[in-house]
């Protein structure tokens, strides 16, 4: 597959501070700086089931393709990008490939992954593999051949920046930012629109999230938009597609 990251900037030109964490109920990581938590409180691997993979029609949609490239803005704990990585790995197309790019202002560190993740024994083996993976300093483009066929790319720095900078396409996006009254410019029109010009036709997206501007922003931008049923009782969730 090609490299989807161009016109790639010196790392210390991409990461911030990394902010504290805090963990609550054991050892689930809440982000002080932005007021929320990583992940559905409820189950956030049964959560990203429910609205990212099912919400591009994942797995399905691998059947039909050998190379799979996904977006994500906000890798936070790697939780989403183990979970697809587990159904990856038993669902697709023998000799296919994956390609995961995500897009993180904060990276963690392997030891508060490592923890976040400790929870799901389901995906024991992908956390391991990424702890073991993952460098002491993540800053820059972070790039990891998980296995023959499984690539995580995670560029630090601003999403726009990152996305702006990204080869175009994209099959499908998870938009897992904190929660969009909280971090606002993570469901930017202008991010929106990058994102979508770097997305191919029939590409998809999917998000928790409903609020009334981001689903504008994302309509605005070029996608066609659906209300879903969210996940745990949430009233509503996004998902939608990229016209031909």
């Amino acid at each position: 597959m090609t490299d989807p990251v161009s016109n790639r900037t010196d790392a210390s030109e991409t990461n911030a501070a990394s902010p504290e964490l805090e963990w609550r109920d054991g050892d689930m990581p809440y982000s002080p700086a932005f007021g929320d938590h990583f992940y559905c409180q409820t189950d956030g691997r049964l959560e990203c089931g429910h609205v990212f993979l099912a919400g591009n029609g994942l797995p399905a949609r691998w059947e039909q393709q050998r190379n799979f490239l996904i977006g994500e803005l906000g890798f936070g704990t790697g939780l989403n990008f183990c979970e697809t990585w587990r159904q990856w790995r038993q669902q697709a197309t023998p000799g296919s490939e994956l390609h995961f790019m995500s897009f993180e202002l904060y990276p963690m560190r392997a030891e508060e992954i490592d923890r976040a993740l400790t929870h799901w024994p389901e995906i024991d083996s992908e956390r391991q593999a990424l702890v073991a993976a993952w460098p002491a300093d993540p800053q820059g483009v972070v790039s990891l051949q998980l296995d023959a066929h499984t690539r995580l790319t995670v560029v630090c720095g601003l999403a726009l920046d990152g996305v702006s900078n990204a080869q175009p396409g994209f099959d499908a996006w998870y938009l897992d930012g904190f929660a969009p009254s909280r971090n606002a410019d993570m469901w930017s029109l202008e991010l929106m629109q990058m994102l979508c010009g770097k997305t191919v036709s029939n590409g998809t997206f999917a998000t928790y999230a409903a609020a009334g501007f981001v689903r504008r922003n994302l309509q605005a931008a070029g996608f066609t938009v659906e209300r879903r049923q969210g996940f745990a009782g949430k009233r509503e969730m996004l998902c939608g597609v990229k016209p031909a």
